[in-house]
């Protein structure tokens, strides 16, 4: 699915024309970020409002039973719609709805009126169609100061925190991923949740056998172990080059992890734009022991949510895949 090719161009404030606007922007964030691309989120049309609900049918119930990388999949697809609207001219009101009757309904965005297109917006929707994750080795330029700071500020407006770890910490993020690998394909039933979302080219969900690397990762930092070699070609190894930043936050509830998920959106799309690549290593996270011990890696300034592997990308490779996509009818209404 590509991003529709949204015209920047401000949309009239008229019912048919913002509904059309937000189910483009609902289309578009089909493109977001999520757990094992299980694209969680539904939403809901209706004039001026577009709602954002969770679909607990693609939520990870051993590796995610509280919904916690449920609900910032679903903040990233929230993000996602918002660029949409802003290359349209429209600004919006977003309000978390913790509703306990309505516990699937996560927040309401709410078209308020005309803003100004910005080239920002436009560069931002152009980076949704070109992100992806890419499990490759980085390579051996290391990233500068400066964009490693534009990388970290695009998090604060969404309500969340960027903090790149120095060298020094990385062998405690290693000992904590470690650990986290070695818990959870311990379970069966987890082994069993991450076989049924490996997809080998015939679904619409789920992480291509093309998108893992063919050969283990040598990377300072332990990633996922798909439990089978992909086919996603390697080129030369630099580890030494990926630096890593925890995504934290103030909280640890469902509002946090909503705005968790913007966060990460922000930041990978302003990554993209800078030709870093981003990959997410979410096991530190899943497993409550390693997330505790991240915390205090953090010298407990905030509640971790994410772990993010980066590094320049090589401009004359090509990277991998685009994974497949649900059709807007089976997320959209």
């Amino acid at each position: 699915m590509t991003t529709g090719n949204i015209p920047a161009r401000t949309v009239p404030l008229s019912a048919g024309a913002t509904w059309n606007a937000l189910h483009q922007a609902a289309t578009v964030a089909g493109n977001a970020p999520s757990i094992h691309n299980t694209q969680p989120w539904r939403w809901h049309v209706s004039t001026g409002v577009l709602d954002l609900w969770a679909d607990r049918d693609r939520q990870l119930t051993v590796a995610d039973p509280a919904g916690r990388m449920l609900t910032i999949s679903c903040g990233a697809a929230l993000h996602h719609a918002l660029v949409a609207l802003a290359v349209q001219g429209l600004g919006t009101i977003v309000v978390p709805v913790p509703d306990p009757r309505r516990p699937d309904l996560l927040a309401r965005l709410t078209v308020t009126g005309n803003v100004p297109i910005t080239m920002a917006s436009i560069a931002l929707l152009d980076a949704v169609s070109l992100r992806r994750t890419d499990r490759r080795p980085v390579t051996g330029e290391p990233m500068d100061e400066t964009t490693m700071l534009a990388i970290a500020n695009a998090a604060e407006p969404q309500g969340a925190f960027l903090r790149f770890l120095g060298p020094e910490r990385v062998p405690a993020l290693a000992t904590l991923a470690a650990s986290a690998s070695a818990a959870q394909p311990a379970d069966p039933a987890w082994r069993a949740e991450l076989d049924r979302w490996i997809d080998s080219g015939a679904s619409d969900t789920g992480v291509p056998v093309v998108n893992i690397p063919g050969q283990p990762v040598r990377t300072p930092v332990p990633e996922r172990d798909f439990g089978r070699p992909g086919t996603l070609p390697m080129r030369g190894s630099a580890a030494g080059a990926a630096v890593y930043a925890v995504l934290y936050g103030e909280e640890d509830d469902p509002a946090a992890w909503l705005s968790a998920g913007r966060a990460l959106s922000a930041v990978w799309l302003m990554a993209n734009e800078l030709d870093v690549s981003v990959v997410p290593i979410s096991a530190i996270t899943e497993v409550p022991g390693t997330r505790r011990g991240l915390r205090e890696l953090l010298a407990r300034i905030g509640w971790p949510y994410l772990v993010l592997r980066m590094g320049l990308t090589d401009p004359r490779s090509r990277g991998p895949r685009v994974t497949p996509r649900l059709p807007a009818e089976e997320t959209v209404r």
